[in-house]
């Protein structure tokens, strides 16, 4: 679907045996990156990792907020002027709009200037209502103008890509693995992932699920044939005051972290894309999450 550009800090592949594996792992988009090809192929587990990679850092390259050349950054400094985007970028910015609909509004991808305020590094630092009022009128996606290829946004409005870019990176990076190679394989950046497919010998990909409530345990295990699973929850990213826990997915119509969310849920889903718009929907339904779940049909495990 999209063309892949040369990217700098790309460099030969690290490649290691992982029982019947060649695992690659490299660091991306604020991560732990993950290829399993199941070969004993170094020279072509280098050429995919390789290209993994460089399609991976493109990806951050372009949509990450923290880099003052990437489009997300040119579109947040319009203060107000019109910005034509490629065709890549329409195509999430379209999906960011579907999902805004479906949501009623709480898949917001405006709502990332609230990181402004909030800070979650597992203190106690909260922000006061003043501030958090504040900011309320720079969030909503409605009042942004797209009319593809042209997008608008107010003075002082952003738009954050924090809910997609990673996982659109994970769907991108099978897809050119694939490209070279029709071997099975697995991508995993930060535990949301792929796979082209079952293992060779017609066995699913055995894949843990991370405890929230101690680090490095697991909570459970899937196994995965196809397609993706995401998970979503404050394992990592929290506050804590007075015995109160605070994740980190705030609401857009009231800038504060949902009340009653679940701690995590894993989604399986077609594609990563998918799976973690949803799991992010089901954390965002705060206390009718499970409910949302069944009613959408979708395979997913929740933890309280």
């Amino acid at each position: 679907m999209t063309a892949m550009a040369p990217v700098e800090n790309v460099v030969a592949p690290a490649i290691q045996r992982s029982g019947r594996d060649t695992l690659f792992l490299f660091h991306a988009m604020a991560t732990s990156c993950e290829l399993r090809i199941e070969t004993d192929d170094t020279a072509l587990s280098e050429r995919v990792a390789v290209a993994v990679e460089a399609e991976t850092r493109r990806i951050e390259q372009k949509f990450s907020r923290y880099r003052p050349d990437s489009i997300i950054s040119k579109i947040n400094a319009a203060a107000g002027s019109a910005i034509s985007v490629d065709t890549e970028t329409a195509m999430l910015l379209d999906f960011a709009a579907q999902c805004y609909a479906l949501s009623d509004g709480l898949f917001d991808i405006t709502s990332g200037v609230l990181r402004h305020i909030w800070r979650f590094d597992g203190s106690d630092r909260i922000p006061d209502k003043a501030e958090v009022a504040a900011i309320l009128p720079l969030i909503g996606w409605r009042k942004a103008i797209w009319q593809r290829p042209f997008l608008t946004l107010q003075a002082g409005m952003e738009i954050d890509f924090g809910g997609l870019a990673k996982e659109y990176a994970v769907d991108r990076a099978l897809a050119v693995a694939a490209q070279i190679t029709k071997l099975p394989a697995l991508v995993n950046f930060g535990g949301d992932l792929c796979v082209s497919g079952p293992r060779s010998d017609g066995t699913r990909w055995k894949v843990a699920i991370e405890s929230v409530e101690r680090a490095g345990a697991m909570e459970g295990m899937l196994e995965l044939s196809q397609g993706a699973l995401a998970t979503s929850g404050d394992a990592r990213r929290f506050l804590l005051k007075d015995g109160v826990r605070y994740g980190h997915i705030l609401s857009p119509k009231n800038g504060w972290p949902i009340e009653n969310a679940l701690r995590s849920v894993t989604v399986a889903a077609a594609t990563c894309v998918e799976a973690g718009m949803t799991a992010t929907m089901a954390i965002l339904q705060g206390k009718h999450a499970e409910r949302f779940l069944k009613r959408e049909a979708v395979q997913a495990w929740c933890v309280r």
